[in-house]
C-alpha cells in the first residue's frame, strides 16, 4: 500500500493540523509515514500545503510529483495544484471556497462538499479541515476514525482541550459524506 496525499488551502484553514493528524493515525497504524510542510511567505491567509505519504514499506523522499489524492480547501490552492494529481486519483474540494473545475483532468474522481458552510453549522468554521479528513477516510479505507480520534486527543495542547469535542463532531460530519 502506498498513498501520497497533498493537501493545500489558506494559512489559518488547519492545512498543517490535517496532515499532522494523518500522519499520526497512519503512524499509530504501524505504516510508514512522511510528512512534508510547505508555509506560504505570508502564514495567515497565504498558501499552505503539506504532503503525506502512507506506506507499508519504507519511504524514500517525503516530495510529491504526483498525489493519489488532494485534498483542497480554497480556490486558489486547486488553481495551483490541479495538475498535481495521478490519473484517476481522488480530488476532494471544499466547495465553500473552491468551485471552478472547468480545467480538471476529466480521469479524477472529483468529490465536493463545502466543508466550510458544514463547519459554520457545527458553530466553529476552523474544523473544516476535520469534516475534510472525515471525508478523505470514508473514501480511503488508509486510517480509520478511531485512531484519528485518538490523536486529536492526545496532541491538543492543554489550552485547547476544549475544541477536541467540536473536531470530534466534525470528524463525524465528514465520515456521513460520500
Amino acid at each position: 500500500m502506498l498513498e501520497k496525499v497533498i493537501i493545500a488551502g489558506a494559512g489559518g484553514q488547519g492545512i498543517m493540523l490535517l496532515g499532522k493528524v494523518l500522519a499520526e493515525s497512519a503512524m499509530r497504524l504501524d505504516k510508514h509515514v512522511t510528512w512534508l510542510p510547505s508555509y506560504g511567505a505570508e502564514v495567515r491567509g497565504g498558501t499552505a500545503h503539506c504532503m503525506i505519504i502512507i506506506s507499508d514499506v519504507e519511504i524514500g523522499s517525503p516530495y510529491i510529483d504526483k498525489a493519489d489524492t488532494l485534498i483542497i480547501m480554497n480556490e486558489p490552492s486547486l488553481k495551483k495544484f490541479k495538475n498535481r494529481i495521478k490519473n484517476a486519483g481522488l480530488l476532494i474540494v471544499n466547495s465553500s471556497l473552491a468551485g471552478n473545475f472547468k480545467d480538471i483532468d476529466k480521469k479524477a474522481h472529483i468529490i465536493k462538499h463545502p466543508f466550510t458552510d458544514l463547519a459554520m453549522g457545527l458553530g466553529n468554521i476552523k474544523v473544516a479541515n476535520m469534516i475534510a479528513l472525515g471525508c478523505f477516510i470514508n473514501q480511503k479505507n488508509i486510517v480509520d476514525a478511531q485512531s484519528v480520534s485518538g490523536v486529536i486527543q492526545a496532541i491538543a495542547p492543554e489550552d485547547k482541550k476544549n475544541l477536541i469535542e467540536i473536531n470530534q463532531k466534525a470528524l463525524t460530519e465528514g465520515l456521513k459524506l460520500k
